[in-house]
C-alpha cells in the first residue's frame, strides 16, 4: 500500500464562496493543504447533495427484478443513447429521516408497492471528489399483492416514471452487456448476483 501523507489537521479552509443556491447549494471552496511539509492552495467546487438511498427490488418466487426508467438531462445533455436510463428506485433522505424509511417511501411513490421487508447491503460516498451525497444501499422483496397504487413518481416535481420488470436472467444480460448504465444500479446488481439474490 502506498502510504497517504495527508493529514486532516493539515488542511485549513482559506474562503468559501457560493456559486448557486437554488435546490442545492454549490460552493468554491479554497484549502490551503500541507503535505511532507509542503504547502498548496487549492480550489475545489462542492456540490451539496443531501444523502440518499437506492434499492434493488426483487421478487424471489417469480425471479423478477423491478427496476425503473426515466428521462434524466445530464443523460440527454451526454448524446449517450438511449436518453431514458434504467435505474434501481432511488430518492433523497429528507432531514430527520432514517435511510430505511427514506427507501420504503421513494418505492411507493415511483413504483406504487408498499414493502417492508429490506435490507441495507451498503453506503458510501457517490462521486466523492465533488458530491457530498453519501448513498444508503438495500435490497428488497416485492410481489404482487404489495401493489397499492400506479406509482410513476411525484408529479409535481415533474417525475414521470416507468416501471421496467425484468427476468433476474435478464437483469443480468444487461448488466454484462454494459445496458446498465446508472451506477448505483450496476451496484446493486453486481451485490445480487454476488450474493446469490439474483
Amino acid at each position: 500500500m502506498v502510504p497517504c501523507y495527508v493529514d486532516m489537521a493539515d488542511v485549513r479552509i482559506v474562503n468559501r464562496e457560493t456559486l448557486s443556491d437554488k435546490k442545492y447549494r454549490l460552493e468554491s471552496i479554497e484549502i490551503e493543504k500541507t503535505s511532507r511539509g509542503q504547502t498548496e492552495t487549492q480550489i475545489r467546487e462542492v456540490y451539496f447533495r443531501p444523502s440518499a438511498a437506492s434499492i434493488l427490488l426483487h421478487d424471489p418466487e417469480r425471479k423478477t427484478v423491478l427496476l425503473t426508467r426515466q428521462f434524466r438531462l445530464p443523460v440527454h445533455l451526454s448524446h449517450r443513447k438511449p436518453e431514458m436510463i434504467i435505474e434501481a428506485c432511488a430518492g433523497v433522505i429528507d432531514e430527520g429521516e432514517l435511510p430505511e424509511h427514506a427507501v420504503i417511501r421513494e418505492v411507493e411513490e415511483e413504483t406504487g408497492y408498499r414493502i417492508s421487508e429490506i435490507r441495507q447491503i451498503a453506503e458510501g460516498f457517490s462521486s466523492p471528489a465533488s458530491f457530498m451525497e453519501y448513498v444508503y444501499f438495500f435490497t428488497g422483496i416485492y410481489s404482487p399483492d404489495l401493489k397499492v397504487n400506479e406509482g410513476g413518481g411525484k408529479k409535481d416535481e415533474g417525475e414521470d416514471i416507468g416501471l421496467v420488470e425484468l427476468p433476474a436472467s435478464e437483469a443480468r444480460k444487461m448488466l454484462e452487456t454494459g445496458q446498465i448504465r446508472d451506477v448505483k444500479t450496476i451496484v446493486l446488481l453486481q451485490h445480487a448476483i454476488i450474493s446469490g439474490i439474483i
